[in-house]
């Protein structure tokens, strides 16, 4: 597969995820539920797991729980629910694996996989608790347009020492221009944001090039959608540590 099909996975869930900032809540949580249930079908696949449908279930389960309980939350932590989520997710994937009969030799790289890809599910619900904590799409855009920018340099057929660091000087140009236009976060720490967005985006570009090639749509779509959900958590603590 093809890394600009894999850019252009990610770049539609951001567009998707941006567009539902503008829609409403009921929107943002919708949308993550879904990218959440592509990222679990399509994890498993991505590593080469055994117990694929189980653990795809868990994952996207996972997600899909840290988005509506992000949504629902009365707590002013909207993701209070998320660590204990991603908990009760990595011990569901230790009892599969546990009860699971094939690959014993690949058990410990299984669980492992199955527990990251139950993490990133989680880290998800940023996405959902940073449009609750703002109530406008400013920080998501400015988020998005960094990860676009490092997803479009990321596409490059270049090695990877050369693309992550032309997407973070990239990304941490492309940030302060989008907080001057849509939000009014200072420069430096647009800067920032832009960097750190760009290198979520470089080490899962670095973990596909060491994974060898894609396995199907499925892996593909889940190699996509991995740094973008995990984007979610950033952004959301990245918000309260700078607009509170």
């Amino acid at each position: 597969m093809k890394s600009s099909i894999v850019g252009l996975v990610g770049i539609v869930a951001l567009a998707a995820i941006v567009a539902g900032h503008y829609l409403g809540l009921g929107s943002v949580v919708v949308v993550v539920v879904i990218l959440c249930a592509v990222f679990g079908y399509g994890w498993p696949h991505y590593l080469g797991i055994p117990a694929k449908k189980t653990l795809g279930t868990v994952i996207a389960a996972t997600g899909a729980g840290s988005a509506l309980t992000a949504g629902l939350s009365g707590n002013s932590n909207y993701l209070v629910w998320t660590p204990l989520l991603i908990a009760v997710g990595f011990g569901a994937v230790m009892v599969v694996q546990i009860i699971r009969g094939t690959g014993q030799s690949h058990r410990l790289e299984s669980t492992l996989g199955a527990g990251a890809g139950v993490a990133v599910a989680g880290f998800a619900g940023g996405w959902v608790g940073s449009y609750r904590f703002l109530g406008d799409p400013g920080m998501t855009l400015i988020t998005a347009i960094s990860a676009l920018v490092a997803l479009v340099v990321c596409m490059l057929p270049w090695p990877d020492r050369v693309t992550s660091l032309l997407a973070m000087a990239l990304a941490a140009l492309a940030g302060p221009l989008a907080a001057l236009l849509f939000s009014d976060l200072r420069i430096i720490p647009a800067a920032v944001l832009g960097v750190l967005v760009a290198a979520v985006i470089a080490s899962f570009r670095r973990l596909r090039t060491l994974s060898g090639p894609l396995r199907g749509m499925g892996g593909a779509s889940a190699a996509a959608l991995a740094p973008v959900l995990a984007l979610g958590a950033l952004v959301y603590f990245l918000d309260r540590l700078l607009l509170t």
